[in-house]
């Protein structure tokens, strides 16, 4: 679904990414990891079409190759930064990138939305009142309104509540099933180990482990992934 090769991103003389390679398959749920710095946002933002990489390409396989830049209508992007507008209210956010997405969504469709991330009954309220977790929650909301095919998250689960988490969890439980292809970047290695059915690690900018939860344990995953990332 998504090629990687020899991807390199540099900001000045910094490496952020360093002729990185993944294939990720059709239908995969791949768990990201990576200290802080690894490269995990940058590889997102350019798999998303939102960055372009200093060298090497990222291609997307939907019926024809295309591009990031191209396949954007296929992607739902879950920002560390939620980039709501704060002076909007949540319906109007989301009306706002109902017509960015040329969906013909009404105000009571995108209610309904709300009320499946538990927002129900505060649509008409300025972003900037919200919490950061319901905040997270319309971001969420936002990022799957159009059902895309391919999932890109960064720490989704950040300033999310126990409910919230457990609708998260669940939400991406049921794209799986249904067939969507995920990468998520994350640090809770028990949760991205419940979650997802591959488990990537990022090092210094490149592929460092890539392996399939069902050939490793959480604590023989956790032991390596420590190994790599941790001793440093």
């Amino acid at each position: 679904m998504i090629l990687v090769e020899g991807l390199a991103k540099y900001f000045g003389k910094f490496a952020a990414l360093r002729d990185l390679r993944l294939n990720v398959r059709r239908g995969d749920f791949i768990a990201l990891f990576g200290r802080n710095g690894a490269g995990k946002t940058t590889l997102l933002r350019i798999i998303a079409g939102l960055a372009r990489p200093s060298s090497g390409r990222v291609t997307v396989q939907a019926g024809a190759p295309m591009t990031p830049q191209a396949a954007r209508g296929l992607v739902g992007y879950l920002s560390h930064n939620t980039g709501l507008y704060l002076d909007l209210t949540a319906i109007e956010n989301l009306g706002f990138y109902a017509k960015l997405l040329g969906l013909g969504e009404q105000r009571r469709s995108l209610e309904e939305r709300l009320s499946e991330v538990g927002l129900a009954g505060r649509g008409h309220e300025p972003v900037r009142n919200y919490s950061r977790g319901m905040q997270q929650r319309l971001a969420i909301a936002r990022a799957f309104l159009h059902d895309p095919e391919i999932l890109l998250l960064d720490e989704p689960f950040t300033g999310l509540d126990q409910a919230g988490t457990e609708f998260l969890g669940n939400y991406l439980r049921l794209a799986h099933s249904r067939g969507k292809t995920s990468i998520m970047a994350i640090h809770d290695v028990p949760l991205g180990y419940e979650l997802a059915e591959r488990l990537v690690v990022i090092d210094n900018g490149a592929v460092a482990l890539d392996v399939e939860k069902r050939a490793v344990s959480v604590e023989d995953f956790q032991q390596r992934y420590t190994a790599l990332a941790g001793g440093r």
